[in-house]
């Protein structure tokens, strides 16, 4: 519940706002290049020009002992859930299965039920060939699936950042559940320490075709843009974003700032920091239109000189 970060910029649908809808918007996205491919491909589809700005980025957990005892645990059945909360735990969960010589879908006892959060992370899962049990449908985040959770003594892994908020847990248990919560990988500054970062993740194959590589930013770049008028908005998908934004950025002036979801928005307001629009959904399509309806109807062509 402490993270909004969802996405690993899968899509619920297409969106449904007219191709220009965001023409001459430069819209200045909080997310590294392999993070970001949907989002940039939907942002273009409007007649917006995205750039990057990767902040956060994801190593190995440091405790790979107590990772590894838990992870053989749910395959030889101790638990009946797995509860996914984020995309990136996903590709953590595969590699592991990988080291063992198999696919996280066959890693799976045929009894474990799997739950998530966004619709984003379902779509990764589904496309291993992972079958999600339980989502939340209407509010889409920790208190969403606690929403929807079901009463009993059931047995849960949960597989988190190191930073992810301890309500989540605490719910579960609260309704009765036995939970296994384990840092499953840490958040750090981008760019992670090669070394320790995560393997790739293989994106869907809806993902393949998201056209070139957006222009990618440092700090000081951003800053001056946005000093100079020339970024529309600022997506941050994730509370840690929002501060690293905060810190890195801010003041924002006449840059939008849209939160991916309720934490994320929570957080910024927190720092003092204006939110314009919050994504109904933790997808692509969802930020988009948080995008669109954080801007003026026009948008005149930047002077990119």
């Amino acid at each position: 519940m402490g993270r909004d970060n969802a996405l690993n910029e899968g899509s619920s649908g297409p969106a449904t706002h007219d191709q220009g809808a965001l023409a001459g918007a430069r819209i200045l996205i909080a997310r590294s290049p392999d993070r970001a491919g949907e989002l940039v491909a939907a942002l273009r589809r409007l007649g917006a020009e995205p750039v990057l700005l990767p902040l956060i980025d994801f190593e190995v957990a440091r405790d790979q002992h107590s990772l590894d005892v838990a992870f053989d645990a749910l395959g030889a059945g101790a638990y009946n859930w797995l509860v996914i909360s984020s995309a990136t735990t996903v590709q953590v969960l595969e590699a592991k299965a990988a080291e063992r010589g198999s696919t996280l879908g066959a890693w799976l006892p045929g009894h474990v039920q799997v739950a998530t959060i966004g619709p984003a992370t379902r779509q990764i899962l589904e496309s291993r060939g992972v079958s999600v049990d339980l989502a939340p449908t209407a509010l889409q985040s920790g208190a969403g699936l606690l929403g929807v959770w079901p009463e009993g003594r059931n047995s849960v892994f949960l597989p988190q950042a190191d930073i992810a908020d301890s309500r989540l847990r605490r719910g579960l248990e609260a309704r009765g559940a036995s939970v296994q919560a384990v840092t499953a990988y840490r958040t750090v500054d981008y760019p992670a320490d090669p070394g320790l970062s995560l393997p790739a993740c293989r994106p869907p194959l809806e993902e393949a075709d998201a056209g070139p590589p957006a222009e990618v930013l440092t700090a000081a770049d951003a800053k001056r843009e946005i000093r100079a008028g020339r970024l529309d908005a600022v997506v941050a998908a994730s509370p840690s974003a929002a501060r690293r934004i905060h810190t890195d950025l801010a003041p924002l002036g006449a840059c939008r700032f849209v939160a991916i979801g309720r934490s994320t928005a929570g957080e910024a307001a927190g720092l003092g920091l204006t939110v314009a629009a919050v994504a109904e959904a933790p997808t692509a399509s969802g930020l988009v239109a948080a995008v669109v309806r954080s801007q003026p109807s026009q948008h005149p062509a930047k002077d990119n000189t």
